[in-house]
């Protein structure tokens, strides 16, 4: 393995370690993130290593750097950080394969469990979704919010807490995936119709039915 490769590696454990400690931490933005002495401790690598990888993430403007006070965490939720993470990750091709086969059985467990566990709320919620991603088709645009926000009602809906808190990063690592899917001319408007089938199964508490839409909505949206 060459010098660069190896420090891409660095490069990229660093980063993903940094990403679990915010979430582990529940940091938000304004926090203080550690020391670079106590992450370089931390995740056993040199203080040199983890000054670069601070220094990238300020100049994507997720953290920020005052002078004598530390580093503090800057609005990061759902946006470069996520990504930058993810494309590091979907470079590998048996990552990426492995990513959408684990949302796939979440997913699939996830809409089965909806169907005896789902209140009111979460129809009422999936409802307004579909109504508000039907509003952006109509304009030509493409409903990527909702689509996830949908996704994320059914997950919920399961009442497993577990299930939500791994289904959440993995959806937000493999956003390129399903903002690829969404792009391709049509597929939009069908995968409208796919949710709307999804959901009715559940309404009717038809695990079976459920399951099978989910399973050719993920099959179809899966590149």
């Amino acid at each position: 393995m060459t010098d660069s490769s190896t420090n891409r590696k660095v490069y990229e454990g660093i980063l993903m370690q940094l990403n679990e400690i915010i979430a582990e931490e529940n940091l938000r933005p304004g926090d203080k993130l550690p020391s670079e002495r106590e992450l370089s401790d931390r995740l056993s690598v040199g203080r040199s290593s983890v000054r670069e990888a601070l220094r990238a993430l300020e100049l994507l403007g997720l953290i920020e750097t005052r002078r004598g006070e530390g580093t503090f965490l800057k609005n990061y939720r759902h946006n470069r950080l996520i990504d930058l993470l993810g494309s590091y990750i979907l470079r590998d091709a048996k990552t990426k394969k492995d990513l959408v086969e684990m949302r796939k059985i979440l997913e699939l467990d996830a809409v089965r469990l909806a169907c005896t566990r789902a209140g009111s709320k979460h129809f009422e919620e999936m409802e307004r979704i579909l109504d508000s991603a039907w509003e952006k088709l109509e304009r030509g645009d493409i409903p990527w919010e909702e689509d996830y926000l949908f996704h994320r009602v059914i997950c919920r809906s399961s009442r497993n807490s577990v299930l939500h808190r791994i289904w959440t990063p993995l959806v937000e690592y493999s956003g390129g995936i399903r903002k690829d899917s969404l792009a391709r001319e049509g597929r939009s408007h069908i995968a409208h119709q796919e949710h709307v089938q999804v959901m009715e199964a559940i309404r009717e508490g038809n695990e079976l039915k459920a399951m099978e839409y989910m399973k050719v909505h993920l099959d179809n949206s899966m590149l």
